[in-house]
C-alpha cells in the first residue's frame, strides 16, 4: 500500500479546519513573511509541484503536524524490511509469501489474535509488539481479497501505529492514515470509527500532531453518533487537541460529551484490553485534560479516583498519571516541582516499559 499523497494530507487538513487556499496561503504569509499565492497551494494539493524544504517546514506549522510527516517516504512493503538486517528481511518475506502460497490464518484466527493484541497492549513493552504486529502484517498483506481482511489489517495497522517512540512520531502518523483507509476498505462502520477514534486519541495525548487528531475525529464523528469505545476515542482526542490549541469551551464541551458516551458504551464485564475503556482509564483521560486545562482541583479528583481503581500489574499506566500531576504542578506555577515529579516518575519505570506517548508527555511538561 504506497504511502499519501503529500498533497492529499495538505488538502485534507486544510479542510478541516475549514481554510480555503487562499487561507492557507494567507496563514503561511503571516506566520513566516512570505508572498505565497494561492495558486501554489493549489498546485501542492493536485500534485503538481512539490513543496521544498522551507515550505514544507512552513506548511507543518501552521498545519500542526510533524514536518516529516510531509516530506515523503513512508512504510516500505513488508514492513520496511528492506530496511532490516538481511536475515530478518530473509525471514519477513519468506513468511508473507508463504502465508500466499500456502494460505494465511483465517478470519476467525485473526480475531483471536487482535484480541490478543488488545489485551497485551496493555502491558507489553512496545519494541515486542512492534516486531509481533510486523510479522502479521506482512502475512495479512498476502490475504487482502476480501473486506475482512481489510478490517484485519486496519487494525493491525493501528496496533503498529501506537508502538514508535517520539521521535518516530512520523511513522505513527503515516501508520494511522493508513490504517483509515484500510478501514474504509473494510465497508465496516464499527471498524472505520475505532481505527480514527484511536489515532485520534494516540495524537491528541501526545500533542504531537493535534491537526490529524481533529481531521481523525472529525471523521469519526462524521460516521455515527452511536456510543462507542471508537467513538469516546475520538471525542476525547478532539478534546485534548482543543486543550491545546487553548479553545477551553470546547474542551469541556467535549469532555462533557465523552462523558455521556461512557456511560453509555461502558461495559463492566469487558476484559482488561486497549478495546475497553473501564473507568480508571476514563478518569485518567480526564485528568490529563483538565491538567492542560490548568484546573488542578478536577485534575486531581480524576487522577486520584484512576488511582484506586488501577491494578497494580499496570506500572505504565500508573507513571502517566504521576506525569499527569507533573504537569499540573507546572501548569499552577511550579515548574520546577512539576518537571521533577514527573522525571522521577518516568525514570522509576523500566525503559523498555516506556512509550512515545509517556515521552510526548514528558517533553511537554519539561517545555
Amino acid at each position: 500500500m504506497a504511502p499519501v499523497e503529500i498533497g492529499e494530507l495538505v488538502r485534507e487538513l486544510r479542510k478541516a479546519r475549514g481554510w480555503s487556499q487562499g487561507r492557507l496561503a494567507a496563514e503561511i504569509n503571516d506566520a513566516f513573511g512570505t508572498a505565497l499565492a494561492r495558486e501554489y497551494v493549489s498546485g501542492w494539493e493536485r500534485g503538481k509541484v512539490r513543496p521544498g524544504p522551507f515550505y514544507l517546514r512552513a506548511l507543518a506549522r501552521v498545519l500542526d503536524v510533524p514536518a516529516a510527516a510531509l516530506a515523503g517516504g513512508g512504510p516500505a512493503d513488508g514492513a520496511a524490511a528492506a530496511a532490516l538486517a538481511p536475515a530478518v528481511a530473509s525471514d519477513l518475506l519468506s513468511t508473507g509469501f508463504a502465508a500466499r502460497l500456502r494460505g494465511g490464518p483465517s478470519a476467525g484466527e485473526w480475531e483471536g489474535r487482535l484480541t490478543a493484541y488488545g489485551t497485551d497492549y496493555m502491558s507489553s513493552p512496545a519494541a515486542d509488539l512492534q516486531r509481533r504486529v510486523a510479522e502479521d502484517l506482512v502475512v495479512v498483506q498476502q490475504q487482502l481479497d476480501d473486506p475482512r481482511m481489510w478490517s484485519v489489517a486496519a487494525r493491525l495497522m493501528t496496533v503498529y501505529a501506537t508502538t514508535f517512540s517520539r521521535q518516530e512520531c512520523a511513522k505513527t502518523v503515516m501508520w494511522f492514515r493508513m490504517a483509515a483507509d484500510a478501514a474504509d476498505r473494510s465497508g465496516d462502520t464499527g471498524v472505520r470509527v475505532w481505527v480514527r477514534g484511536r489515532g485520534a486519541l494516540t495524537l491528541g495525548y501526545g500533542g504531537t500532531s493535534t491537526g490529524l487528531a481533529e481531521l481523525l475525529a472529525d471523521q469519526a464523528l462524521a460516521l455515527t453518533g452511536k456510543p462507542s469505545v471508537g467513538l469516546l476515542h475520538a471525542t476525547l482526542g478532539k478534546a485534548y487537541a482543543a486543550a491545546l490549541r487553548g479553545d477551553r469551551a470546547t474542551a469541556l464541551r467535549l469532555a462533557d460529551r465523552g462523558r455521556r458516551i461512557f456511560d453509555a458504551a461502558y461495559d463492566p464485564s469487558a476484559q482488561l484490553s486497549d478495546y475497553s475503556i473501564p473507568s480508571w482509564r476514563m478518569n485518567g483521560f480526564l485528568s490529563l485534560l483538565s491538567a492542560r486545562l490548568g484546573d488542578e482541583k478536577q485534575a486531581t479528583e480524576a487522577r486520584e479516583a484512576a488511582l484506586r481503581e488501577l491494578p497494580e500489574r499496570l506500572p505504565r499506566f500508573a507513571t502517566h498519571l504521576e506525569l499527569h500531576k507533573g504537569l499540573t504542578l507546572v501548569r499552577a506555577g511550579d515548574r520546577e516541582g512539576g518537571v521533577a515529579c514527573a522525571r522521577a516518575a518516568l525514570e522509576a519505570l523500566p525503559q523498555d516499559k516506556w512509550c512515545g506517548t509517556l515521552q510526548m508527555l514528558m517533553a511537554e511538561i519539561a517545555a
